[in-house]
C-alpha cells in the first residue's frame, strides 16, 4: 500500500509539473530549488534528478543532512489551488534503477514521512 492516496498519486502522475526541492545546508538555512522528479512505484519513492546532479549544492546538501521537503503544485483557473507536499528522508544515491530496469546517474530518493495535500478533489 502506498503513503499517497490515489488523489495525490493521479495528480503525480500528470506529467510535466516541476517540482521544487528544499534542502539544508551547512549552516542550517533551507535551499531551495526547482527540480526534476518522477515518482518510483517500485520503491514508493520520489526521485529527484538532473545534470551532473552529483556536483549539485542539493545532493552535498542530502549527504551531511537527510532532511528534505518535496513539492508540486499548480493553480487552476480562476483560482484553484493544488499542491501535494512530501516530507521525508532524502537519500543521495550515486546511481539507481528505475522500476523498467534502467540504470540512472546520481539521484535524491526521497522516502516520505508525511504527505500533505490540498485542492485534489
Amino acid at each position: 500500500m502506498s503513503v499517497f492516496s490515489e488523489a495525490e498519486l493521479t495528480y503525480l502522475d500528470d506529467g510535466g509539473k516541476l517540482g521544487r526541492l528544499a534542502t539544508v545546508d551547512s549552516e542550517g538555512a533551507p535551499h531551495v530549488v526547482p527540480v526534476g522528479w518522477n515518482y518510483n512505484p517500485a520503491t514508493d519513492t520520489i526521485d529527484v534528478g538532473g545534470h551532473d546532479f552529483a556536483r549539485t549544492r542539493k545532493f552535498r546538501n542530502v549527504v551531511a543532512d537527510p532532511k528534505v521537503c518535496f513539492v508540486v503544485d499548480d493553480v487552476l483557473p480562476p483560482w484553484h489551488p493544488r499542491c501535494v507536499q512530501v516530507r521525508g528522508q532524502g537519500a543521495a544515491l550515486d546511481t539507481a534503477t528505475w522500476p523498467d530496469g534502467t540504470t540512472r546517474d546520481a539521484i535524491i530518493r526521497i522516502t516520505p514521512s508525511k504527505v500533505v495535500s490540498w485542492g485534489l478533489e
